[in-house]
């Protein structure tokens, strides 16, 4: 019996030299799936930059920023439970709350960290210009007035302080300005213009509303920024004196204000008046000791401390955690400055040093401002303790800044001579 001829099989399309043979029915599914993994495993990828770094700069801050965030979410828990119970919002409404922007806070300053230097330098003035037009919201239907202070807007229940956003564009636009015009900075008319007007006016716009905390930490930033860039200690003096003397002039014309820093300067003041949230954040932290009393066994929470989680929730941290506690909170914004130090020396890029020196002072101030009032050693002014007390605009706003620094450490850019760098450390003539 003879049998049939055998059919020479055909080569696979995956198997067959040359191009590749018609596609199978099933070739659209096989690619499909196989675009979804490519697409995931480009995520994962892109997700991984994120903790990729050449700098040990890098994880100083991140791991510093985010312990702080994770502490300040336990005393935010700790210390507003009582108010919040009474506000109707249940014990864990105001730090579901400050949870939330946590969430959006933290990757938000991972994916800025992303972002290349040239982007905030081509977009420095229209960051800078809208977040001027938001504060400009104030003033109108949507602004809330909290006290004398008119600062913040309401979007959808929410409150929004929108000079927290002036703060990010101030930092990158002095940044751009100043590293444009680094070799001509000895002259006064190359130093004010446009510093003095652009800066002075995003400025101005927050002292409209009478929010002197707030100002004081812009001026440090215009202050920081300009130091790290270079000028001349003896014009950097003159400019010091000249707004404190504008301050001065700010607190004269509020009623308010001067009356508590009379009472401030004299110590003469009433107790169940302008000197109850003082003496309450004293005694929190005589409370406290050395060891303190525990994490929420405070008693100052229960309706004696105004603002606990918020001005005040370091008076909270020194009754809870004692004086050790205290001195740990401290300590941690020393780690953050040694941080931001090591990035500025790290880059040669004025940009970047300039943007990095004007983040340090911004929270570095405010953290000794906060601090400061809760000690009595400073008038009362109302600025948060960034990264711990509550308050979501404050927060996602602190951390994308740091998330801009974070890009710096990162990978420290070298675009410009050092020769060309004028020193960060040391005097100058």
């Amino acid at each position: 019996m003879t049998l049939p001829p055998r059919t020479t099989r055909t080569p696979r399309a995956a198997d067959a030299p040359g191009p590749r043979g018609p596609r199978t029915p099933s070739a659209p599914a096989e690619d499909a799936q196989e675009g979804t993994q490519r697409r995931g495993l480009a995520a994962r990828i892109h997700l991984g930059r994120a903790f990729h770094a050449e700098s040990g700069s890098y994880f100083l801050l991140l791991g510093t920023t985010l312990f702080l965030v994770v502490f300040g979410l336990v005393m935010v828990l700790s210390s507003s439970s009582i108010d919040s119970f009474v506000a109707g919002g249940g014990f864990f409404g105001i730090f579901l709350k400050q949870g939330m922007f946590a969430l959006i806070g933290v990757p938000l300053m991972l994916l800025v960290s992303l972002v290349p230097p040239m982007f905030w330098k081509r977009w420095a003035w229209v960051l800078l210009l809208a977040a001027c037009a938001v504060q400009l919201l104030v003033f109108g239907p949507m602004g809330v007035k909290v006290g004398e202070n008119i600062g913040w807007i309401r979007i959808a229940g929410t409150t929004f302080q929108p000079a927290e956003l002036i703060k990010v564009g101030l930092v990158i636009w002095l940044a751009f300005i100043l590293a444009r015009k680094r070799h001509l900075l000895r002259t006064w008319p190359h130093i004010l213009i446009p510093v003095l007007p652009v800066a002075g006016g995003a400025v101005g716009l927050v002292a409209l509303g009478g929010d002197l905390g707030t100002v004081i930490i812009m001026a440090s930033i215009v202050l920081g920024a300009l130091f790290f860039a270079g000028i001349p200690i003896g014009k950097l003096t003159l400019m010091l004196t000249i707004g404190s003397v504008l301050a001065v002039l700010m607190t004269v014309i509020s009623d308010s204000r001067m009356r508590r820093v009379t009472e401030f300067i004299t110590g003469q003041c009433d107790y169940a008046g302008g000197c109850w949230q003082s003496t309450h954040g004293l005694y929190a932290l005589a409370a406290g000791g050395i060891f303190g009393v525990g994490l929420g066994n405070s008693k100052a929470k229960w309706m004696w401390l105004p603002e606990a989680d918020n001005d005040y929730i370091f008076a909270i941290i020194g009754e809870e955690l004692g004086l050790i506690g205290a001195i740990v909170v401290i300590l941690l914004f020393v780690v953050l400055a040694i941080g931001f130090i090591r990035v500025i020396r790290a880059n040669t890029d004025t940009f970047a040093r300039v943007a990095t020196g004007a983040v340090m002072t911004w929270i570095i101030v405010q953290a000794f401002v906060n601090i400061g009032v809760v000690l009595n050693l400073l008038p009362v002014l109302g600025v948060p303790l960034p990264f711990v007390s509550s308050g979501g605009s404050s927060l996602v706003t602190t951390l994308v800044a740091m998330g801009i620094v974070l890009g710096f450490a990162r990978r420290p850019t070298t675009e410009e001579s050092p020769d060309v760098i004028p020193a960060v450390i040391g005097m100058r003539s």
